[in-house]
């Protein structure tokens, strides 16, 4: 059964290398696992919570996916697309947020945060804090769980938000009686989850502290190396490698073997100006032909769009069928065929999911087919009516688990396959058939 990876980029400025070894590459070197289907966005609903500036967010996109594929990400392998290109995210946002408790919002870092420096500075509480800002880890949780995903790579500072995806999801699935989202998992590199920038403090844009990833070239990334903040000790002297950001962003970058010896030379007395050239010479054997690539798409704005439409539709081929689920479970149903009268009755029970039943070599099996006529499932051969009379029955209780694995997907009765899902598909058409096939089966359980 394959394992669903997703992260995204808020696009509010230009990539930096702590995004690139916190998020970017790690992701990237997960979606080339065997088993692993990769969903990877730009969250530009993320960036308007924190700027107001279009031809930023603009400029930001489109330098963020050129950096995402100038890093290695095969958009023909995963799925690469704008936040803002699937409308049932913020469908999905809003209902959530009807389902999650203002006091969990309330506990929010960032949130928290902003009321304890209005607090220092004198002012009400919610000076300056918007909406977006109050309930962004919804709009994340929307993000997660509209792909189901079960791994999520964050940094340290993201973990509270992934475990408040997993209480809305636990939430929405107990109040609604289904097994609609999966829980996600965080996924954090040890070593490289949070890189510290030019002061030692986290890397980030906000500190003002951060080293370029390609943009302003080789010049650009060895100015700001330079600028990494040292202590006194002179060359000579044996340096606290493991107290040193220096050695800390070496070693995001290098083999065991290379920052033993980095660590080893910093120890015998290596100066802070020889370090640093070293680090420059690193970062550069692994990020030079990766920002000729990154030039060479910026320039090409068409070919990045028409990658992202492609990746957009192939992601709404499983936002879609699972929006029609929660919109079904939370009562947001289509009128055709809800009237009191017999022919209304009789109408509706047309095009409804249904079991169809039949003989076939002297063995009997059974398909479910969509309210559309589409065949979902086909069983798998019984030799006796009543087993396959049974199963149907189970299958409109409880208990039974729709599983995709690769390019297909099967349903389970006490972990055995009883149906299989239609032969010569992909991966996303699969999940999508996947999600097609529980609404099926919820509709059959809740009639």
């Amino acid at each position: 059964m394959n394992t669903r990876v997703l992260t995204g980029i808020t696009t509010t400025g230009t990539p930096h290398l702590g995004n690139y070894a916190g998020a970017l590459r790690p992701a990237i070197e997960a979606s080339a696992l065997p088993g692993v289907d990769a969903f990877y966005f730009l969250a530009d609903y993320h960036a308007l919570i924190k700027a107001d500036d279009p031809v930023r967010v603009s400029r930001s996109r489109l330098e963020i996916a050129a950096t995402w594929l100038a890093a290695g990400l095969d958009p023909e392998r995963v799925t690469f697309y704008r936040q803002s290109d699937i409308p049932e995210i913020p469908e999905l946002s809003w209902i959530l947020t009807c389902v999650t408790p203002k006091g969990l919002m309330n506990r929010a870092h960032a949130y928290k945060a902003s009321v304890d420096q209005n607090t220092e500075k004198g002012v009400e509480p919610d000076d300056g804090v918007t909406m977006g800002l109050f309930s962004y880890p919804v709009l994340m949780a929307a993000d997660i769980l509209m792909f189901n995903a079960n791994k999520v790579p964050v940094g340290r500072d993201q973990i509270q938000h992934l475990e408040m995806a997993r209480d809305i999801a636990q939430r929405f699935n107990h109040t609604y009686k289904g097994d609609y989202f999966v829980l996600p998992e965080v996924v954090i590199a040890e070593e490289v989850a949070t890189l510290p920038g030019l002061d030692g403090r986290k890397m980030s844009k906000s500190y003002n502290n951060t080293i370029p990833l390609f943009e302003g070239g080789a010049a650009a990334l060895r100015s700001a190396v330079m600028r990494i903040v040292t202590d006194s000790r002179q060359p000579g002297e044996p340096k606290e490698a493991d107290d040193s950001h220096l050695y800390t962003l070496f070693r995001a970058f290098a083999t065991h073997e290379e920052s033993a010896e980095f660590r080893a030379a910093l120890l015998a007395g290596m100066g802070w100006g020889e370090a640093k050239q070293a680090l420059c010479d690193r970062l550069e054997r692994e990020l030079s032909e990766k920002r000729e690539r990154y030039d060479e798409l910026m320039a090409k704005p068409d070919e990045i769009e028409d990658i992202l439409q492609a990746g957009a539709a192939k992601a709404r081929k499983l936002a879609t069928p699972l929006m029609e689920r929660v919109r079904e479970a939370v009562g947001l149903r289509t009128l055709r065929g809800s009237g009191t009268t017999k022919a209304a009755g009789k109408k509706a029970a047309a095009k409804a999911a249904r079991f169809v039943s039949f003989r076939e070599d002297g063995q009997f099996r059974f398909r479910l087919m969509s309210a559309e006529g589409e065949e979902l499932l086909l069983s798998v051969a019984y030799a006796d009516p009543k087993e396959a009379g049974a199963t149907m029955k189970r299958l409109q209780g409880e208990g039974a688990a729709v599983v995709v694995e690769g390019a297909a997907y099967a349903v389970t009765l006490d972990g055995a396959v009883v149906a299989h899902g239609p032969a010569g598909l992909d991966a996303a058409t699969a999940a999508a058939g996947a999600e097609r096939t529980r609404a099926a089966l919820a509709s059959l359980q809740a009639g």
